[in-house]
């Protein structure tokens, strides 16, 4: 029987040729990622490349008064720490797990190795980063020029398109912090796609009951970033029963 646990969950290692997968996969850490775990903190040198596969990491820029804002957010699509072959080892974002799961890591030291080899990882790698500077860039744009609620729609969409089912865990306060709002702000777009009947939210669970209504609601920015990561980054599994781990 398989294990529920596998490498495959996430994308990008699910998209690794078998020869690629199989040189990587004893280097590959299974890891819990708990709500609110700091992957790395600003500044700090990076000692692993993270793979989420059930989990959800936000970055985030934290000022120095502490208010923060979240720039983007990976999944079981990407990597967190994409800083180590960027060439930088540390970066000044924060990165938290906003939605509790677990993920797969790799030694740096590994993760270069691979990398000097100019294969297929270092191939995905690079077309995903690309694809997180897209949703970095859209994510300003949104922040500077959409209504909160369709920022808040977008985020309800990018959260969900990297989970399995149609809940989030996610209180209100923390998705204030996430979108770098008041609380109180949340609060009345939350109340107002409630009562539209496009979710549901009690006690820190938000159930999306009408995703297609949610996505008429949305601003561009939404469709933007997934076309983007859509283009770049297909995804063709190749995932075999033999290759579960």
């Amino acid at each position: 029987m398989a294990s529920p646990h596998s490498p495959t969950q996430n994308h990008i290692l699910a998209a690794l040729p078998a020869e690629d997968y199989a040189r990587l996969l004893p280097d590959l850490e299974l890891i819990a990622m708990p709500l609110g775990w700091a992957v790395y903190e600003s500044g700090s040198q990076l000692g692993y490349l993270y793979f989420p596969t059930t989990s959800i990491v936000s970055l985030l820029y934290v000022m120095e008064n502490g208010a923060s804002a979240e720039i983007a957010i990976t999944g079981n699509e990407g990597m967190v720490g994409i800083s180590l072959f960027m060439g930088g080892e540390s970066t000044p974002s924060r990165a938290v797990v906003q939605s509790a799961g677990s993920g797969y890591r790799l030694k740096a030291s590994v993760l270069k190795q691979e990398f000097a080899l100019g294969g297929a990882l270092q191939h995905l790698a690079l077309r995903y980063t690309q694809a997180l500077i897209t949703q970095m860039a859209q994510t300003a744009v949104c922040n500077r020029h959409h209504a909160l609620e369709q920022q808040l729609c977008r985020w309800l969409l990018l959260s969900l398109d990297r989970l399995p089912g149609n809940e989030l865990l996610m209180t209100q306060e923390l998705i204030a912090n996430m979108l770098g709002v008041r609380r109180e702000g949340v609060t009345a777009a939350a109340g107002h796609l409630q009562k539209d009947g496009l979710i549901v939210y009690s006690r820190g669970h938000i159930k999306v009951v009408d995703r297609k209504k949610l996505e008429q609601r949305v601003c561009e920015c939404y469709a933007v970033v997934k076309k983007e990561l859509d283009r770049l980054l297909p995804y063709p599994s190749h995932a075999t029963p033999e290759r579960v781990q």
